[in-house]
């Protein structure tokens, strides 16, 4: 099995058996996210005490791109900081907006690399992206929903 299958097998998974796909009622931060292009729609939920992301969790109906994006970020997000967390958001938002992202930024993502291959598809960038803006407006409880109309692949 060469890396691309592994990354399409990862990414299948993901979508077919999204982890922490539930609302969580002890959450105390939340934000909806909508995707115009595709329809994609999700709420995350995150449980933050002294600063430290306890759980994340989010519901939704999404593309599989979309939705194993938000699986992925969920499970990597519990345990970080705030201040982490939108450094991840900047490193995944390079690596899929940057035609050629630091070499760095794997490093620092370790499995949401899977998701490196849908920057050959600039269309489907704002479904990987999706789960991410949401996160953004989740740490600072945004009440509007958000959308990823400012997605492009920059040169």
């Amino acid at each position: 099995m060469n890396l691309r299958e592994l990354y399409q097998e990862v990414i299948i998974d993901h979508s077919r058996h999204p982890r922490n796909f539930h609302e969580n009622a002890a959450a105390n931060h939340h934000a909806e996210g909508f995707n115009r292009l595709c329809g994609d729609k999700l709420t995350l939920f995150l449980k933050i005490e002294n600063d430290i992301i306890q759980d994340a969790s989010f519901i939704g109906a999404g593309c599989a791109i979309s939705t194993a994006s938000a699986s992925l970020m969920t499970e990597f997000l519990k345990g970080k900081t705030e201040a982490q967390a939108k450094e991840m958001f900047e490193n995944f938002h390079q690596m899929l907006t940057l035609e050629n992202p630091p070499a760095s930024i794997n490093d620092q993502l370790g499995k949401l690399t899977v998701l490196t291959g849908v920057r050959e598809f600039p269309s489907r960038v704002k479904c990987a992206t999706l789960a991410w803006h949401t996160l953004q407006a989740a740490l600072t409880n945004k009440v509007q929903p958000v959308s990823t109309e400012e997605d492009l692949i920059e040169p």
